[in-house]
């Protein structure tokens, strides 16, 4: 069981894989946004490279719980998404789930600057690096036989 995890941005989607296992996140890529109908359909070709069954997207709330203008504009991602999931025949039993993604990009960062990564480095891959995060925190409350 693999899951796919996304962070959706207006002008890049960071994302990553997880392991067979639902262990382990792992970077695959970043997209660069050109239109919301071809980079969903982006995101449906690694759904079928990778065989996932899930699809976590991080939820971007603001600090206080509530919706941004960000929040608004990743909720229509998801809608986009799912609709292109519902209509492509084998990928329509594929699940989409939120993943909160407070302090995601915060945590990412962190994570480059301690790899001695320099910020001009860490700007290419920081949306990649975020999808990690989101995913391995969804990865982390899974009970284990969910993982199965």
């Amino acid at each position: 069981m693999r899951i796919l995890g996304l962070d959706v941005g207006n002008k890049t989607v960071g994302v990553a894989v997880s392991d067979p296992l639902g262990v382990i996140a792992t970077g695959v890529t970043t997209i660069e946004r050109v239109g919301i109908r071809k980079d969903t359909g982006k995101i449906l070709d690694y759904i079928r490279e990778y065989g996932c069954e899930t699809v976590v997207m991080g939820l971007p709330l603001s600090l206080d719980g509530s919706d941004s203008v960000q929040t608004q504009n990743v909720r229509e991602f998801r809608r986009m998404l799912e609709n292109k999931l519902k209509s492509s025949g084998p990928l329509s039993k594929v699940k989409v789930e939120w993943q909160d993604e407070r302090y995601s990009t915060v945590e990412a960062e962190e994570v480059l600057i301690e790899a001695n990564m320099s910020r001009e480095d860490r700007k290419k891959i920081i949306d990649r690096q975020a999808a990690i995060v989101i995913l391995q925190r969804y990865l982390d409350r899974m009970p284990a036989e969910d993982k199965r």
